[in-house]
């Protein structure tokens, strides 16, 4: 089989800061993992390859520095890596990044699946995994929890607000993949030592043959027009003594509110 994982470098902290002229995060200073979310599509992935054989590319749009976050991909397991990365690439939404990615796709050639993180920690859109699938003319699975292949389709366990569900759905096909999946494995000093000196593949504008007008802020349709703290609310109200005493005084402020 061959399995495309779409990976994202993001900050591993809630200390991140909101340049307020950019609308854009400010990383300075601040270390990056790998999309905790990604880390469970490159599990899956990693599966799939050891089951039925296979390579397993990584792929990551970013700046430079993002090259650290598929070399943490290649010591976990992967086979290849490639990095999008170019100042025309800088500022795009999820359907600029989705349609970047998608020619990253095309030009890496076929493949049986392509796999993605739910949803990344910093965005919490969940949009570029069918985003890309869109531009593939793939058929998309989201929050799957488990993916075997079956012939010439995957037979899928997507996970819903009230249970789950079974789907079948043929190949080539896009799968989210949710935390409760699996965790990833973890790396082994071989591959570590060779994720050090592997070669990372980096794709730039000319490369991908894209459309200027596709492509980073400019090729975005959604910007940000705002970025804002909510207000702290003040007016809160501490509630001591028994149980029973603080469940009848909770009552008796609800009922103040007319929440009950």
């Amino acid at each position: 089989m061959k399995i495309a994982v779409c990976i994202k470098q993001v900050p591993d902290s809630d200390k991140v800061t909101i340049d307020r002229e950019t609308n854009r995060l400010n990383r300075t200073g601040v270390p990056s993992i790998i999309n905790p979310f990604d880390e469970n599509a490159l599990e899956m992935a990693l599966q799939l390859r050891d089951l039925y054989g296979g390579t397993v590319t990584v792929i990551s749009m970013g700046p430079p520095q993002a090259e650290e976050a598929l070399r943490t991909a290649l010591a976990h397991g992967a086979d290849e890596a490639v990095l999008l990365s170019d100042r025309k690439f800088g500022g795009a939404d999820t359907w600029a990044t989705s349609y970047t990615i998608s020619l990253a796709i095309r030009k890496l050639g076929d493949f049986d699946a392509v796999f993605f993180g739910k949803q990344a920690i910093d965005g919490d859109t969940a949009q570029v995994g069918p985003g890309v699938a869109n531009f593939l003319d793939m058929p998309v699975v989201t929050y799957a929890k488990s993916v075997v292949v079956e012939g010439d389709h995957f037979k899928v366990e997507k996970v819903t607000e009230d249970g789950f569900e079974i789907w079948e759905v043929a190949k080539p096909a896009a799968f989210t993949v949710v935390k409760e999946a699996n965790e990833l494995r973890m790396q082994s000093l071989r591959r570590k030592m060779a994720a050090k000196k592997a070669v990372i593949t980096v794709w730039g504008f000319d490369d991908l043959g894209a459309d200027v007008g596709l492509v980073g802020l400019s090729g975005s349709p959604t910007k940000v027009s705002k970025v804002f703290a909510p207000p702290v609310k003040t007016n809160k109200a501490t509630i001591t003594g028994t149980p029973a005493e603080m469940a009848s005084e909770l009552i008796k402020k609800l009922k103040e509110r007319n929440v009950l």
